[in-house]
């Protein structure tokens, strides 16, 4: 069975040793469906592994389908064959949406969303759930973009490795709100509050060796992260 036919759990994900919650765990979350909507507006996960009792932590793009969190490499990096080998995983995606500044210097903090993922990856071998998994992840940073450029050619794929990482043991940690002083903290005379942070796309700059007549198209215009909210 393929890992794009691979039945999807209940709404609500086991807690396991690894993915409960210890530190504030009134922040802790299991539901499904909040672990894929911070995935799906992230961009970068960061990849960690050990080898050889070294560990590694690489950022990466990723992108997801059902209840696989796809990832891509060139075939020869250590990570990606690390990774097929079967060896553990844990793969992290992290959602900063604003800084918080409270009267105190030890209740500052952030606000954010946060997804922390365990198990091992398998290699994508069947050609048709690579090439899915490639348009899930062109997809997945830019919507539309597959339909309009080139697509991988056979060389491509072949020195390209796609892995699976089933999202069956995960956990999502998000902070929200003012700042929580101590109450005798309360009356210090100094501002406290939130400061909004959110990723912002500016103005799209043409390659130098774009054809006449190509005009931008709206999904590079338009962009935004909040579309995928």
């Amino acid at each position: 069975m393929s890992s794009l036919e691979r039945e999807i759990d209940p709404e609500q994900l086991d807690v396991t040793s690894r993915t409960k919650i210890k530190r504030m765990p009134s922040r802790g979350h299991y539901e499904r469906e909040l672990i894929y909507q911070i995935l799906d507006e992230g961009l970068v996960c960061h990849v960690g592994f050990v080898v050889d009792s070294q560990p590694f932590v690489i950022p990466t793009a990723y992108g997801r389908l059902g209840n696989c969190l796809y990832i891509h490499g060139a075939s020869a990096s250590r990570m990606m064959r690390s990774l097929a080998s079967g060896i553990e995983v844990c793969v992290t995606v992290t959602l900063l949406d604003g800084l918080v500044l409270a009267r105190t210097v030890f209740h500052h903090s952030m606000n954010y969303r946060s997804v922390v993922i365990f198990g091992t990856a398998t290699l994508v071998e069947d050609a048709d759930e690579k090439l899915k998994a490639l348009e899930v992840f062109t997809e997945h940073i830019v919507p539309g973009r597959w339909a309009e450029a080139r697509q991988p050619n056979r060389q491509e794929l072949a020195v390209t490795s796609v892995l699976a990482l089933p999202l069956d043991e995960a956990s999502a940690k998000v902070r929200t709100g003012l700042p929580n002083d101590e109450e005798q903290d309360y009356d210090i005379p100094v501002w406290a509050g939130v400061i909004p942070l959110e990723l912002t796309a500016g103005e799209p700059i043409a390659s130098d060796r774009l054809q006449p007549g190509i005009t931008l198209p709206a999904y590079a215009r338009n962009y935004t992260r909040s579309q995928i909210k």
